[in-house]
Order: C-alpha cells, then sequence, then structure tokens
C-alpha cells in the first residue's frame, strides 16, 4: 500500500534553518552574561577555597593543641604544623592551579613578602607573627577580567579570636547579613 503525502511528518529544511538561526541569535545574545557569571564563580570559588583554609588551620591548631600556621602565597595556600619542616608537618594545600588566573587577590595590611601567614594558637586564636605585618586581617578577592560594576568582589575578614567569615564589601546596607 503506497503511504499518501498527507500522512508524513517532519520538518522541512527551511523549518529547521529558522530554528538555528534563532537558537544561535538567543546563544550571542546570552554569552555575556554567562562569561560574566562564570568569572563572578571564580571569585567565589577562591574566597570558599581560602576560607576553608583558614577555618581548616585553626581547627587543626585546637584538634591538636599546637600552633598550626596558615600559608598564604600568590593564589596557593597551605596548612602546617609550626616547627616541623617538610612534608611531616604538612596538614593540608591548594596549589596556585586551583584558582583562576584572573583573580586577584589584595592582602591587608599590604605585606612587603610574597609570604603571608596567620598563626593560630592552641585556643584557635590569632597569635602576632614576627614581623607583625606579614600578619593577615583582610583578603580581598576581585576578578582581573571584569569592570568595577560587573565583578562581585569577596572580602575575608579574619577577627582577633581567630574567626574568619567571607562578606561583600559592596553591600551597603549594615542590617545585611553579608556587610563587611
Amino acid at each position: 500500500m503506497p503511504i499518501s503525502r498527507s500522512r508524513l511528518h517532519g520538518f522541512t529544511l527551511i523549518e529547521l534553518m529558522i530554528t538555528i538561526v534563532i537558537m544561535a541569535i538567543v546563544l550571542a545574545a546570552a554569552m555575556p552574561a554567562y562569561t560574566v557569571w562564570i568569572q563572578n564563580t571564580h571569585i567565589r570559588n577562591a574566597a570558599e577555597s581560602i576560607l576553608n583554609g583558614l577555618q581548616r588551620a585553626r581547627a587543626e591548631a585546637v584538634v591538636r593543641n599546637t600552633n598550626i600556621e596558615f600559608i598564604l602565597v600568590d593564589r596557593a595556600w597551605e596548612v602546617r604544623i609550626v616547627g616541623v619542616v617538610g612534608e611531616a608537618g604538612k596538614i593540608d594545600s591548594r596549589p596556585a592551579g586551583e584558582m583562576s588566573p584572573n583573580i586577584a587577590l589584595s592582602i591587608f595590611p599590604a605585606a612587603a613578602p610574597a609570604l603571608t601567614t596567620v598563626t593560630f594558637s592552641n585556643l584557635g586564636t590569632v597569635t602576632p607573627n614576627t614581623p607583625a605585618s606579614d600578619s593577615i586581617n583582610r583578603i580581598d578577592i576581585d576578578s582581573t577580567s571584569l569592570s568595577a560594576t560587573e565583578s562581585r568582589d569577596l572580602r575575608i575578614v579574619l577577627g582577633v579570636g581567630g574567626n574568619a567569615r567571607m562578606c561583600d564589601p559592596n553591600v551597603g546596607s549594615s542590617t545585611d547579613p553579608r556587610h563587611c
């Protein structure tokens, strides 16, 4: 039995080409917003990594009942036991390659050397380093590839008691929990 032409269903080549053109226009319009979203995700990932390292160092100091240091070098960090040399003193680390190369870290107070350390005592408090200017009390995380209006900068604030928290320096309301 021959198949009648009225029973055939499908797409014509013209319909398929129109659909592809519409999808290309929608993707082209969405791509800049997607790129900004990805870069802001890199900022959040970097801030969470550093915050987790600080919290890990503080927790290890309390659990091990000894001084533990958090060392931040460029975009890499390491948690280690104070005074123990080599791999035996290393507790945890993250290489610089895990953070996006488009991330900029600003450490306050600005330390002259590239190496910056926070030392936690066995009580979880921050102990003063020598020289004291090498001790971190604030880290600003920003993207080098986004404009200031597009970038969702984050800040990690380290209290004297050892507590570290992540906040948004651009939030204006002091009642907002994201406020620094």
